[in-house]
């Protein structure tokens, strides 16, 4: 199976435009609150038509605006799951279930047999009769699952299925989930903002970037080299300047007023540099190179599992927010530094990332 997704939407004055394509795989739509995730799966499913383009599922398609289709929302055999999982509260888990294959596509002579095997399948067997007011958060989502998987649907998407849940709850579904996104040989369209579920559930990634889509990463890649200021972001970096670019392997970072040589070619038209909290590895004085940021030590604050110094850059006159770097050590070797002191942070070329705006 397969998913091509490229359209055109305004929404007052916001405009939506995403092009990706999809394979046998889970892809994350990656993006901020407001980003316009949501609104993609919508238009999939056929809840709203986009403006201008073209969106083809398995070979079927499900809009067209120079052809003219556009199927009903009922024609496309789109499994959505909506965050709050959007079960019919005046009907049990049985009846949310079996409407499916009464009157949905996955409609079936065999409704019962169909019934047990779902209800082994998603562990929801003894909740034929609750109501969803009657059900923990991790069964609705179980219950939501499992009507969206009775339809058998031509594509999943999940719209921030975990993000209301409570951590404990949240690593217990997520296994759940991942088992049964392992299990489906159709394309998973996974939307969140969160990086680390990204990263252990998705194959490839999509960032959404106030309406825009990037092109799609593998998740190493995405990690490994964000592309984009916006991506890097989303990918969890903290630390970023303005630069100039020197040649091919060599930038200025403005707001740091120091040079980085970088172990990857520089991209025409970049304009920021990215540097991971845990990339940043103090050294002694002697040691210091091209790579070497001399800086003033602002605060030493404890975390939950490690501790967080934020410093200066000693020769930096930037007023911007840029200006102050976070880095991340353990408690143990954080203990060491203090406020007002000077440490000299080393950084491998390799982990050097020249972003584009």
């Amino acid at each position: 199976m397969s998913a091509t997704v490229n359209f055109k939407k305004q929404l007052g004055s916001f405009s939506l435009e995403v092009d990706f394509e999809a394979g046998n795989e889970v892809l994350a739509l990656l993006g901020g609150s407001g980003c316009g995730k949501s609104m993609t799966l919508k238009c999939i499913a056929g809840i709203v038509t986009p403006d201008e383009g073209q969106i083809i599922v398995d070979g079927v398609t499900f809009f067209d605006s120079k052809k003219g289709i556009n199927l009903k929302p009922q024609q496309r055999r789109t499994g959505l799951l909506f965050q709050n999982y959007a079960l019919f509260p005046n009907m049990t888990t049985r009846q949310n279930i079996m409407t499916v294959f009464e009157h949905g596509a996955g409609r079936s002579a065999n409704k019962e047999e169909r019934y047990q095997e779902i209800a082994r399948r998603f562990f929801i067997t003894g909740l034929e009769d609750h109501y969803p007011s009657q059900l923990s958060g991790g069964q609705q989502q179980r219950v939501a699952l499992a009507r969206i998987m009775a339809s058998d649907p031509a594509v999943i998407m999940l719209d921030e299925p975990l993000s209301a849940l409570d951590s404990f709850l949240h690593w217990q579904l997520e296994l759940k989930l991942s088992r049964i996104l392992r299990e489906y040989s159709g394309t998973t369209l996974y939307v969140s903002h969160n990086r680390d579920e990204v990263y252990r559930l998705c194959d490839r990634v999509c960032v959404i970037n106030q309406g825009r889509s990037e092109p799609v990463k593998t998740v190493a890649e995405f990690f490994d080299a964000p592309p984009t200021l916006a991506a890097a972001i989303l990918s969890g970096c903290k630390n970023f300047s303005r630069i100039d670019i020197i040649d091919s392997l060599r930038l200025r970072a403005r707001d740091w007023n120091m040079t980085f040589a970088c172990a990857r070619p520089i991209p025409d038209g970049a304009r920021y540099v990215g540097v991971r909290a845990h990339y940043l590895i103090p050294v002694p004085e002697n040691e210091r190179d091209e790579n070497t940021i001399k800086a003033e030590i602002l605060e030493v604050r404890d975390d939950v599992f490690t501790a967080i110094i934020t410093v200066r850059p000693n020769e930096t006159e930037s007023e911007s927010n840029f200006a102050v770097i976070r880095i991340e050590l353990s408690k143990e070797l954080a203990e060491k530094y203090h406020t007002g002191e000077t440490i000299y942070l080393k950084v491998s070329p390799a982990d050097v990332m020249p972003l584009l705006a």
